[in-house]
């Protein structure tokens, strides 16, 4: 085991590294802060890359950092630099290895969030996605809530729209798309609002700014198809296993806008948001406008499966210490 580095003194920003944070980058485990790339990046300039965010839980009871579906999102990861055409050297094991020995030098025993990024490399000016360099990096970092979890999110259905399959592909973590995700998630937040629902171009409802949504109605568990544009949310589809588990039933169809003022319960699960109930939309309330016995049910058993306490989803996590 690698022995735990110093924590700086200074108060850091949500999201930021700490100096004792480690990194793999260019084949390499350097110290985070000498993990840098060119202004002339192709990926910082067009935005041609592929991310994943995956967490990692501290159980203090195990003295235990578990990594959350380390081999699915590695998967994901391959899946959209075939749509890229990038060319990830790393197979998802060797991923899995290196995920733990970042953590494992930079001595995380706090959750934290790991990032792993296929870039397009070349320092040149030039659009294309072909005849380019493959570059690799994965960092991580301590990181808490991203949203509040324990209580009710109030959301606003966005002007912005979802970004479509034929134009950028919903499916896939591309770095430049995720400007969508900050058009909306601004406008909520900059309107009074904490999350924001976006539609797809024929008006259906498709996912948060960065979470995928789920709606109770009639005790049915809902949620939109993967061809309303939505990321194939790995935490969505953990939620739709714990669902079935507990007996409720899951519907995967689309959703009407007016639906959601409607719904009897609506929540937002993703590795970032992990799972946040949301008690009013466009100023409506939701149900009775507290967070949902189905949301409090399944999530309960989520945060206690995602810290490695129950052997029915041990394979959902792995030790890195």
């Amino acid at each position: 085991m690698v022995k735990e580095l110093a924590r700086p003194a200074v108060s850091l920003r949500p999201g930021s590294a700490p100096d004792a944070a480690w990194a793999f980058f260019d084949g390499e485990y350097v110290p985070v802060r000498d993990a840098k790339i060119s202004v002339l990046t192709h990926a910082f300039n067009y935005g041609t890359g592929v991310f994943e965010g995956i967490r990692a839980y501290w159980n203090p009871v195990h003295e235990q950092l578990y990594g959350l579906h380390l081999k699915e999102h590695f998967q994901r990861l391959h899946q959209s630099c075939r749509i890229m055409r990038l060319d990830l050297a790393h197979s998802v094991d060797e991923l899995i290895e290196i995920t733990c020995e970042v953590l494992r030098r930079s001595g995380f025993r706090e959750d934290a969030y790991i990032r792993p990024l296929a870039y397009k490399s070349d320092e040149l000016i030039g659009v294309r996605l072909h005849d380019l360099t493959t570059g690799f990096t994965l960092f991580a970092v301590p990181f808490g809530n991203y949203v509040e979890i324990d209580r009710g999110l109030s959301v606003c259905v966005s002007s912005w729209r979802r970004v479509d399959d034929n134009a950028i592909p919903a499916r896939c973590k591309i770095t430049g798309s995720y400007v969508n995700a900050a058009l909306a998630k601004t406008e909520a937040q900059e309107s009074g609002f904490d999350e924001a629902i976006v539609l797809t171009h024929d008006g259906h409802v498709s996912e948060g700014s960065a979470a995928n949504l789920y709606m109770v109605r009639g005790g049915v568990l809902i949620t939109p198809p993967a061809t309303d544009n939505i990321l194939e949310g790995i935490v969505r589809a953990s939620v739709m296993r714990l669902a079935r588990d507990e007996g409720i039933p899951v519907e995967i169809r689309s959703i009407d806008r007016t639906e959601l003022y409607l719904a009897d319960e609506l929540f937002l699960c993703g590795t970032g948001v992990q799972m946040s109930s949301i008690t009013s939309v466009d100023r409506r309330k939701v149900g009775d406008g507290e967070i949902g016995p189905v949301a409090r049910r399944l999530g309960a058993i989520y945060f206690e499966a995602v810290r490695g306490n129950l052997d029915r989803y041990k394979e959902w996590v792995t030790p890195v210490y």
